[in-house]
């Protein structure tokens, strides 16, 4: 049995938002830092499998764009 995407719950507090740009670059931040820049081909498709995710589908697909945040080793801003 496999275990949950998100077991911790991270993406349930929406910490990924992006921005595309007008030359075709898209911005994704985690938390309001910079996380990843997709460019070309994989901007494309980035924008693409967002348009119809809303909500946790969105934030997983944000995660999982960036490469990194996929072992948990993310820092938490958290006191």
């Amino acid at each position: 049995m496999s275990k949950p995407v998100d077991a911790r719950g991270v993406l349930d507090d929406a910490p990924f938002t992006f921005t595309a740009s007008g030359d075709g670059k898209v911005f994704i931040r985690w938390k309001g830092r910079q996380a990843a820049v997709l460019q070309g081909e994989r901007a494309k498709q980035f924008l693409t499998r967002i348009q119809g995710a809303d909500g946790k589908a969105a934030q997983l697909l944000m995660a999982k764009a960036t490469g990194n945040f996929k072992r948990g080793n993310e820092k938490s801003n958290r006191k």
